[in-house]
């Protein structure tokens, strides 16, 4: 066995694994009750597979410029999609789309309440 026969087997296995994470959140966006539980699918399982898929597809690409990018748009998921969910959080919980009594702690409400918003 080779290098490249190993490389080409666990980016098979890691593009699977992805692919199935990536589907799992898209029936979690689906089948899933609320909207925090949503969001919670899109966000955490979304990002892991496709981190997933940026390893799979950079192992058998095998190219320093190639890498370099899907680093680059691995970084970017990692920042973006955390802060997209939080806003998108954030905004539903102002505007009355999240249920009060279902949160375990509420740390949002007495920033809600000093704004004047509700």
């Amino acid at each position: 066995m080779n290098w490249h026969l190993i490389a080409d087997v666990v980016a098979g296995v890691l593009l699977l694994a992805g692919a199935l994470l990536s589907l799992l959140a898209a029936v979690g966006l689906l089948r899933f009750p609320d909207l925090l539980a949503r969001m919670h699918a899109g966000a955490k399982p979304q990002v892991l597979g496709l981190l997933l898929i940026l390893v799979a597809v950079g192992l058998r690409l095998r190219s320093l410029h190639d890498i370099g990018l899907l680093l680059v748009i691995g970084l970017a998921q990692l920042l973006i999609v955390p802060v997209a969910a939080h806003m998108v959080g954030r905004s539903a919980y102002r505007t009355g789309e999240v249920e009060r009594d279902d949160l375990l702690t509420d740390e949002l409400s007495p920033a809600v309440d000093e704004s004047g918003d509700d």
